[in-house]
């Protein structure tokens, strides 16, 4: 049973970016200092990538670890409350990821994957140079 009415639970979800948030702009802040430059949010791509680089036909989601079921991330835990929503709900955005990913790879794309919780202080650094040297090996395979 959830805690909240629908109007009340109706309410919190509306409030909840999926475009712009903090983790995506950090990446792009990084990418952007580097040189890298991209497009945002392109709808007609599957899964409307958070950063699209034509470039290197690559795209980089940059997942929520709870909105996106990152398992075994402590970031991610399944809620107490409603449990038969939440198991719905973020099952079905694990199933909706695994199919984007799937048709953007068959159209030639490369698929990135950045979770919320390789963007903490602590592991900033090294993920995002990873990034980077990701994309420089996909630059020079041309």
């Amino acid at each position: 049973m959830d805690v909240h009415s629908k109007e009340i639970r109706s309410y919190n979800m509306s409030k909840v970016k999926n475009k712009g948030t903090k983790p995506e702009e950090c990446v792009r802040k990084f990418l952007f200092s580097k040189g890298f430059r991209y497009r945002k949010n392109i709808k007609s791509l599957p899964g409307c990538p958070d950063i699209v680089m034509a470039k290197y036909k690559t795209v980089i989601f940059v997942n929520g670890c709870f909105w996106h079921v990152h398992e075994g991330c402590p970031k991610f835990s399944w809620p107490l409350n409603n449990k038969d929503f939440w198991r719905e709900k973020l099952t079905n955005n694990k199933k909706r990821d695994l199919k984007n990913i799937t048709e953007l790879k068959s159209q030639g794309w490369r698929v990135i994957i950045i979770w919320e919780c390789e963007l903490k202080p602590f592991i900033k650094e090294k993920r995002l140079c990873e990034l980077y040297n990701q994309l420089l090996n996909i630059e020079e395979q041309g």
